[in-house]
């Protein structure tokens, strides 16, 4: 009985060696051909189609880069092999938990209940949006964005001496064809790029009014650039307020598009013209939301 007693016993260690031969020698049975068996020898001498050995000469302490992780959003090698002990965990936790944390982040942003500088500009009232901002037109009076929430807006910086000035006819025209179904553009003059709207308020009404006949709202003139940047366009260029479609201002005639729920869903470059296909798109997709 002892004799069969030591006999079992030192199988079972025979048995645990063979296992723990397996990892060092780095056979994972992933080889593609399907020949390879654990502990029969390293998978990166017999017939292991990537190359070499999920976990090599590495003692399992490491993965090897040996192109077979399939861990979804992964990388190769230390992170994403679900088949390293040495790995597996960390790999399924990265693929996992990175894509999460961008989720939350640009989730959580609308839901900020902080009083930011800009609620100061709506009298300590909550900033929900491009629209909650109370500005003032060319003619001095004031012009609180919020009466344009449930139309689709779009917002663009002018300029008068520019070369995209020509773009007025093309905003007047859109503003006419789509006013009746609640649509409306704000321009928003700033002397930011080129000192290409360097008049006062009257003249800059005086010259859109003979030049190209503009009927929609314009604002004062503001700075959308810079230390001086008026509240507005600190909203709609600021990571934390508008994450989708932030980035500072690249020159005279960028438009964003604000749908009738009150927040941005596009911007177009200022070459893009505003009556592009592309651009119609979006603002017609938006006004047929009720």
């Amino acid at each position: 009985m002892r004799m069969f007693g030591g006999l079992l016993s030192r199988g079972l260690l025979v048995a645990a060696l063979g296992i723990g031969l397996a990892v060092v020698s780095g056979c994972c049975s992933a080889c593609s051909n399907g020949d390879q068996t654990p502990g029969t020898g390293s998978s990166s001498e017999e017939g292991c189609t990537a190359g070499q050995c999920l976990v090599s000469a590495q003692a399992g302490s490491e993965c090897d880069d040996c192109s077979t992780c399939n861990v979804a959003g992964g990388e190769k090698g230390s992170k994403g092999c679900p088949l390293c002990e040495s790995s597996k965990k960390d790999a399924v936790a990265a693929a996992v938990a990175e894509p999460a944390a961008e989720t939350t982040t640009s989730e959580a942003v609308p839901e900020a209940a902080e009083t930011t500088e800009d609620d100061a500009a709506k009298g300590g009232a909550k900033v929900t949006g491009p629209l909650s901002f109370t500005m003032k037109g060319l003619d001095g009076k004031t012009v609180d964005l919020s009466q344009y929430k449930g139309k689709v807006v779009m917002i663009v910086n002018v300029a008068s001496k520019c070369g995209l000035t020509p773009q007025y006819q093309q905003l007047e025209a859109l503003y006419e064809k789509y006013a009746d179904k609640g649509f409306v553009i704000v321009g928003v003059p700033a002397n930011n790029f080129g000192g290409q709207e360097p008049g006062t308020d009257a003249e800059i009404a005086d010259f859109c009014k003979k030049n190209y006949g503009v009927k929609f709202p314009m604002l004062s003139k503001v700075s959308v650039k810079g230390d001086d940047k008026c509240d507005l366009y600190k909203f709609l260029t600021s990571k934390e307020t508008n994450p989708k479609f932030a980035g500072e201002i690249t020159w005279n005639f960028e438009k964003f598009i604000i749908g009738r729920n009150g927040q941005v869903v596009a911007r177009f470059a200022p070459r893009v013209k505003p009556d592009a296909p592309e651009v119609v798109a979006v603002i017609e997709a938006e006004l047929a939301k009720q």
